[in-house]
């Protein structure tokens, strides 16, 4: 049982490294930033495919023509506006800039643009005729309509390109959510392909977030490829059929999706192991398109299964109802900030019993530790013995030297989960608390929640029952308040408030435990007289 005690410590231990090293690895490792070259047009590849039934092939050569333009740049064709956003479409009929006019949105004092210029871009179609291919990169296409106005409801445009083969013709009905209906028609029979485009370029903090493209098919499998890990055969998808195809950023999402007919989808690895999502178009093909913020109200309004668009990495199947209840809570209350703190005061309350149980445990086991020593030195030779004789001890004590370790185990899930929802949920940026707290989504202007969080930790472990006899596990344990307090300083103020939160009821909850052991213990000597 001395081996079980000294398992509970090094688990204690580990649990902690491990959220200190996940959780500065995930938010501290600065993602690669790769210069925009504005005029560039190596990164939007040509498409060339010998027939419809196979996937496209991508070189990186751009068109030669001297008559056509860079396709980084454009010219605007169509704006379309709304209180919330404005469309750019170029004259190669492509969605080329999204910007953002919501104050919460704003990056140094400027609205969001969501796309980089020098990228695959939204609603670009691509020919496997590689001589019409050429053709359509750059022929312009006209517009009905210069300028449309969504504050009036919603808007069509149609915008046509005469080929010397074909004459394409697309018809966008756009909507103030930020979806569209897109309805594609060729006069003449051709193989084709529209894409999402590459992701938005949106996000510009240091946080290591999933990015790149996600496919929801059929069979309900979820697939993510993300930017500059799309390097295995796996990665490459020919033909499969899928609900939608999404490329990401963190908060936000450039989507094609039809929920009646299957679309077809195919992807190619470019250079820099990015996947680029090339959809089989038809003679007459109709979908829908959703561009801008991960909102989950707006994409469970356009259709419940959309809302798989916005996954949390690896434990999504648990951030997933993590964030309804979050949402619950925010719905009644109005305010993220205040929900983040009613959820994890119910986490507390659920897994109470559970702590209850363990904390008593850890008390026990800090009074039987003079106890522990003597039957160490008295049998320390025989560890089959002192095994024996520690067992004994903890029966009649009614203690157990693993009852520290579930709560423990629980909560690990729970606090990845939590870490997740409140690293991706849009709804999250510019999002207000109280008082210096403006937005959640990124660290505390001013470092006070971090501060007292590394207070509260020290406190708390004054106030935990250390069954600690390792000299290097007792210095490991003193260091951490401030090693997780310089962590935290660059955290999102969401997920140090609910760190801090966290802390704070664990020391009420500890009081609370401390005094009903107290009384336990005063109850069972009175006996005893």
């Amino acid at each position: 049982m001395e081996q079980n005690s000294d398992l509970q410590k090094r688990l204690l231990l580990a649990l902690t490294l491990s959220f200190v090293v996940f959780i500065a690895f995930d938010l501290l490792m600065p993602k690669p930033l790769k210069p925009v070259d504005q005029n560039s047009t190596s990164s939007t590849p040509i498409v060339k495919v010998t027939n419809s039934t196979t996937a496209p092939k991508i070189t990186t050569s751009a068109p030669t023509s001297s008559s056509s333009a860079p396709l980084s740049t454009f010219k605007a064709l169509t704006s379309v506006k709304s209180d919330r956003f404005i469309y750019s479409i170029d004259e190669l009929g492509r969605i080329a800039q999204v910007t953002l006019l919501e104050k919460k949105y704003e990056y140094e004092g400027e609205k969001l643009k969501l796309l980089n210029p020098a990228w695959v871009k939204p609603l670009e179609i691509r020919f496997s005729d590689a001589t019409l291919n050429a053709e359509a990169l750059k022929t312009p296409y006209t517009t009905s309509s210069e300028l449309i106005d969504l504050n009036s409801g919603a808007q069509k445009v149609t915008l046509t390109q005469k080929l010397s083969s074909t004459t394409v013709t697309k018809e966008i009905t756009f909507y103030k959510d930020g979806h569209y209906d897109l309805n594609i028609k060729l006069s003449t029979p051709q193989a084709y392909f529209v894409m999402p485009g590459r992701r938005p370029n949106a996000d510009h903090t240091i946080y290591m977030v999933n990015q790149g493209a996600l496919l929801k098919k059929t069979t309900g499998e979820i697939q993510i490829i993300e930017d500059g890990d799309a390097e295995s055969p796996e990665d490459k998808l020919n033909g499969v059929n899928v609900e939608f195809a999404s490329s990401f950023d963190r908060y936000f999402a450039s989507i094609l999706y039809n929920f009646e007919k299957p679309l077809k989808v195919y992807t190619q690895i470019d250079s820099e192991q990015n996947a680029l999502v090339f959809i089989a178009g038809e003679q007459n093909f109709a979908l829908h398109g959703y561009l801008g913020p991960k909102e989950s109200n707006v994409l469970k309004n356009l259709n419940p299964k959309l809302t798989d668009a916005i996954e949390y990495g690896l434990i999504t199947f648990f951030s997933k109802p993590l964030f309804k209840l979050l949402q619950w809570f925010h719905n009644h209350v109005g305010n993220w900030g205040w929900a983040i703190v009613l959820v994890t005061l119910l986490i507390k309350l659920v897994l109470f019993p559970l702590s209850y149980k363990g904390m008593m445990s850890m008390n026990k086991l800090k009074d039987l530790a003079p106890k522990m020593k003597e039957l160490k030195e008295k049998y320390g030779k025989d560890p089959q013995k002192m095994n024996m004789k520690m067992m004994e001890m903890y029966k009649k004590e009614g203690a157990n030297p693993m009852g520290g370790c579930l709560p423990m185990l629980i909560q690990i899930p729970i606090f990845f989960a939590i870490y997740r929802v409140l690293l991706n949920s849009v709804e999250l940026q510019g999002a207000e608390w109280m008082l210096w707290i403006t937005d959640l989504s990124i660290k505390d202007p001013f470092f006070v929640l971090p501060i007292l969080m590394g207070a509260s930790m020290w406190y708390q472990q004054k106030l935990t029952p250390n069954t600690m006899t390792d000299p290097m596990q007792q210095k490991i344990f003193q260091w951490l308040p401030v090693v997780m307090t310089l962590f935290f300083l660059t955290f999102p103020a969401g997920l140090v408030l609910y760190w801090l939160v966290n802390n704070l009821f664990t020391i009420a909850q500890q009081f609370i435990i401390n005094r009903a052991y107290a009384n336990q213990k005063a109850a069972k000597a009175a006996l005893q007289k």
